[in-house]
């Protein structure tokens, strides 16, 4: 089978299991409790009269097969609804935090991928030596502790007691009055804010690619071709980087695309603990508020991404080894 019967009959099987997905999604947050007439009155925001508006504005007065064709024909055009708590549409919602989830996800994944990878090699080509058993150490630590206590360290030290740093928000609070216009001042603005969050998050994860980046280059280093590179006289960094590290990505590619994959989810207890207005926080609150429209739309989103980016791995399997054939 050839590069391109592969990728057709890949895209079916995606096809395929979005409708599942959104199906499933479907499913579950009907038989969730509570409707938005319950969670309107509990709050005091329904006046008398309004039910009937309030059902069809979310169109529970219709069939339960006629709100699935909808709900699929809406989720599938990016019409999620509107959301209980908020009463605005969910899509622009979604639009206003997704560049602050972009910003500390993004950057904190990407920096932790490659600062992790290339802690892990080094520590594979010096096996059992200061450098290594320092860095498994350490990664092993950061890995295994809490990222809200390790938030809260840092709040402690470079907010509380130094000062350095802010600890909450995305951007100075005055920006939501005065917005800069200087593209310096909002770069800088920005990355001030971002620091502590995208700190907390790469000491959380790194330590994760470093122990997998050097647990799969401890097997590649012992192959022949390997010990052939070397004996040819290549330089050490291009016998780790150009020929075992490419033949040992398989499983680095397949981590990567599954953390970028659910990018979209945030961090939600990062977020929460530095007041991020990011979409982690954002489920944080729907769930509280039990937001179904909100948690429906975005769930859908989270598996969407996820889809998209174990299909473009699997893509990148056959480009970074050529040993694999797609069949």
């Amino acid at each position: 089978m050839g590069l391109r019967e592969y990728i057709i009959r890949r895209t079916v099987y995606t096809i395929i299991l979005i409708f599942f997905v959104l199906t499933l999604n479907f499913i579950i947050f009907e038989l969730m409790p509570g409707n938005p007439i319950e969670f309107l009155a509990s709050s005091g925001r329904l006046r008398a009269g309004q039910s009937e508006e309030v059902l069809k504005l979310w169109g529970f007065d219709q069939p339960l097969h006629i709100r699935y064709i909808k709900y699929i024909v809406n989720m599938l055009t990016g019409q999620f609804g509107y959301s209980y708590y908020s009463l605005k549409p969910v899509a622009a919602e979604v639009l206003d935090r997704l560049l602050n989830t972009l910003l500390l996800i993004g950057t904190s994944t990407t920096i932790s991928i490659i600062l992790g990878v290339i802690l892990g090699v080094i520590a594979a080509s010096r096996r059992g030596g200061l450098f290594d058993s320092v860095s498994v150490i350490f990664s092993l630590t950061t890995y295994s502790l809490p990222s809200f206590w390790m938030g809260m360290i840092l709040l402690l030290i470079f907010y509380y007691n130094l000062g350095w740093f802010p600890g909450a928000g995305a951007y100075p609070r005055e920006w939501a009055v005065n917005p800069p216009t200087d593209p310096l001042t909002l770069i800088t603005g920005r990355l001030w804010h971002l620091f502590l969050p995208s700190l907390t998050l790469i000491l959380f994860m790194y330590g994760g690619y470093l122990l997998l980046a050097r647990a799969t280059m401890l097997e590649t280093l012992t192959d022949d071709y390997i010990v052939t590179a070397r004996a040819k006289g290549l330089k050490e960094r291009t016998v780790l980087f150009k020929h075992a590290l490419r033949n040992a990505s398989l499983p680095l590619i397949t981590n990567a695309a599954i953390s970028f994959g659910f990018m979209l989810s945030g961090a939600i207890i990062t977020e929460q603990v530095f007041t991020y207005p990011g979409l982690g926080k954002w489920i944080w609150d729907a769930i509280a508020f039990a937001d179904y429209p909100v948690l429906q739309a975005i769930f859908y989103i989270i598996a969407l991404c996820v889809i998209a980016a174990n299909f473009i791995a699997d893509l990148l399997y056959g480009v970074v080894d050529p040993r694999v054939k797609y069949g």
